[in-house]
C-alpha cells in the first residue's frame, strides 16, 4: 500500500506552538514501522509557521505576510532536523520536498514533482512535504495542508490518504458544541449535506478546520484515492487504519472506470 500522511500544526504542536515531543517521535516509529511492514509512505507536515511562532516566543500566530514567511523559514528548519533525527534513528532516509500553487498549475513544474516523489519512493524515501510558506503569496499558495495532502496523494497515485487532526472524525454536528454529536463513521460521496457540517477554522496556530478536511476527501475519492479523518493525538492508530479497521471517518473513493 501506498499511503499519503497529513499531519497538522495542532497535533504537532503543543498550544504555545512548541513542539510537541513525545507525540512526534511516536508518529515516526510508527510512520517507520509501517515502513518496514513493506508499505510507502509520505508524510504531508504542517508545522513551520506554528513552530517558528514558539520559537520566537511570539504570543499568537502573525497575521502579516512577512512575518509569516519569516517564522516559516525558521520552523521549517527545526521540523526538518526533527524527522531527519527520528527517521534516522529507525533508518529510514527523508526527503524535504516543498511546493508552491505554481508547482502544481503548471504542468511541466507538475511533472517534474511527480517524478521526484516517485523516485524518492522508488529509492525507499520518506518524503517529508510542506507547502513552502517562505515564498508563498496569497497568488501562488495553495492555501492548506489538507488541499495539499489530497493533491500530493493524486501525485503520488497513493492508495489511501489519511487525515490527522485534533477530532475524531466527522461529526452530524459541532462535537465542541454539542456534547450529543454522533461520529459518521463512512462517507460514500461528499455531497453538500456532508459540506454543510463542515464547521469553522481550526486551532489558532493552524490554517485548516473540516471545510478544507472534506474538500480534499472531494479531490481524493475524485481519484479512487480511499481517505480517512483520524485523531492525531494517538499515532498508534495509523496501525488500525492500515488493517482496515473502523477508525475516525473513512470517506470512500468513486469508482473509476
Amino acid at each position: 500500500m501506498r499511503v499519503v500522511v497529513k499531519v497538522g500544526t495542532s497535533t504537532l504542536a503543543h498550544s504555545t506552538g512548541c513542539i510537541n515531543i513525545r507525540l512526534v517521535e511516536a508518529l515516526c516509529k510508527v510512520l517507520s514501522d509501517i515502513k518496514n511492514a513493506g508499505h510507502e509512505v509520505v508524510l504531508v507536515s504542517s508545522g513551520a509557521i506554528g513552530m517558528g511562532v514558539g520559537k520566537l516566543g511570539l504570543k499568537q500566530r502573525p497575521t502579516d505576510m512577512p512575518t509569516k514567511q519569516a517564522c516559516a523559514a525558521i520552523g521549517q528548519c527545526e521540523l526538518m532536523y526533527v524527522y531527519d533525527k527520528l527517521f534516522t534513528e529507525y533508518n529510514h532516509t527523508t526527503a524535504q520536498v516543498l511546493l508552491t500553487g505554481s508547482d502544481i498549475e503548471h504542468d511541466r513544474r507538475c511533472d517534474n514533482v511527480q517524478n521526484t516523489i516517485a523516485r524518492l519512493l522508488d529509492l525507499g524515501v520518506i518524503p517529508v512535504i510542506n507547502e513552502n510558506d517562505t515564498v508563498s503569496t496569497e497568488e501562488i499558495e495553495i492555501g492548506d495542508n489538507d488541499t495539499l495532502s489530497a493533491i500530493v496523494a493524486c501525485l503520488a497515485k497513493a492508495n489511501l490518504l489519511v487525515i490527522m487532526s485534533d477530532i475524531d472524525g466527522l461529526y452530524d454536528s459541532d462535537p465542541h458544541k454539542n456534547p450529543n454529536a454522533r461520529l459518521i463513521p463512512l462517507v460514500e460521496g461528499v455531497s453538500p449535506q456532508i459540506m454543510a457540517l463542515a464547521g469553522g477554522a481550526g486551532s489558532s496556530l493552524g490554517t485548516g478546520g473540516m471545510a478544507t478536511k472534506l474538500n480534499a476527501a472531494k479531490i481524493a475519492n475524485g481519484s479512487g484515492i480511499d481517505m480517512a479523518i483520524v485523531n492525531g493525538k494517538n499515532p498508534y492508530i495509523l496501525y488500525d487504519i492500515i488493517e482496515g479497521k473502523p477508525v475516525g471517518t473513512k470517506f470512500v473513493a468513486e469508482v473509476t472506470v
